[in-house]
């Protein structure tokens, strides 16, 4: 929301010389730590950020040699939590568009379940994506292709400053985030859900591990469960920024690149519908063909049915002549 300044009309002329110029710098610096794109980074790489990326890909190749079935139930399970729910159910889908509603309760748990992806707390991640959508394909979106295969995919995380816990500069575009304690606490302390489960797989990895093997039970369960989940739900998340802006078939004539691409559908529980999203921002369902496979929307039909989802948004269009919402 843009600042106004109110002058009254028996104001000194002296006031408003010094007040407007002071309103007026602090709106402009608030629009500028806000750009987002490449050419608003400088060049800069946030090393924090790039180490400990790094550190989950090294984690992930080791995982590769300590592979087991038990190893890959954590995966499953994690990524499912992770990616599925938390990303795509719950920062995409609930509150970065609203197209649905649940109870507090459940958007708080499926939120927490976000931060287990390991890409900033809901309030960045929505902002962000807002961003996109506003900018998508032009200047400001925070990861255009236009700027670059490897910038879409992964530079723009790796680079500039990061954000996440700017909760005033975020809340131009999540006012409605910052507005909730617990999804400012969740901001705040997105990595705690990390540290939490990975105890968690250690004490099970050691739990379940054959007699004497305990340490190697802990760790390469949590090599699979933490690290290589992690990373493969980053790249899983990342392909959406840059694979479903090159690849694809567009359905809908929108005003940027989107397309549908199935393999990242896949991936990403049928976030690759990317175009049919485009088009709709606001549809809980993205997949909008029976073909479309879209586990995310079947687990928000599947909370409707047990009473925990409601008011949720499905996108109908003309196959004839399928137009973007609004047009």
């Amino acid at each position: 929301m843009t600042p106004t300044t109110i002058t009254p009309q028996n104001a000194k002329p002296a006031t408003k010389s010094y007040a407007t110029p002071a309103v007026a710098e602090v709106v402009q610096k608030v629009k500028q730590d806000l750009r987002m794109g490449r050419a608003h980074q400088q060049g800069r790489i946030n090393w924090i950020t790039t180490i400990a990326m790094g550190l989950f890909h090294v984690g992930a190749i080791a995982a590769l040699f300590c592979f087991s079935w038990k190893n890959l139930a954590a995966f499953a399970i994690m990524y499912f939590f992770a990616i599925n729910v938390g990303i795509g159910m719950a920062y995409h889908r609930l509150l970065t568009h609203r197209g649905y509603k649940t109870p507090k309760w459940v958007e708080y748990f499926v939120s927490f379940c976000g931060t287990l992806a390991l890409e900033g707390g809901p309030i960045f991640w929505v902002a962000t994506h807002r961003v996109h959508h506003q900018n998508s394909d032009q200047e400001g979106d925070p990861h255009t292709p236009h700027d670059g295969t490897w910038w879409a995919h992964a530079g723009w995380i790796l680079s500039g400053r990061a954000l996440h816990s700017e909760t005033a500069l975020l809340g131009r575009y999540a006012p409605d985030l910052t507005r909730d304690p617990v999804h400012v606490w969740l901001s705040k302390y997105h990595y705690a859900s990390i540290v939490l489960t990975g105890v968690l797989q250690l004490v099970i990895g050691a739990a379940l591990a054959s007699p004497g093997h305990a340490v190697y039970g802990a760790v390469s369960m949590l090599l699979w469960g933490t690290f290589l989940r992690v990373t493969v739900g980053l790249h899983a998340t990342w392909l959406v920024n840059s694979a479903t802006h090159l690849w694809g078939k567009r359905r809908f004539e929108t005003k940027d690149d989107s397309r549908n691409n199935w393999w990242v559908a896949l991936l990403t529980g049928g976030e690759g519908w990317h175009n049919n999203h485009h088009a709709h921002p606001v549809s809980a369902r993205h997949g909008l063909a029976w073909y479309e496979f879209d586990p995310n929307y079947y687990g928000i039909w599947f909370l409707s049915k047990i009473g925990l989802a409601e008011k949720i948004q499905v996108a109908q269009y003309d196959k004839e002549n399928p137009k973007p919402a609004g047009a």
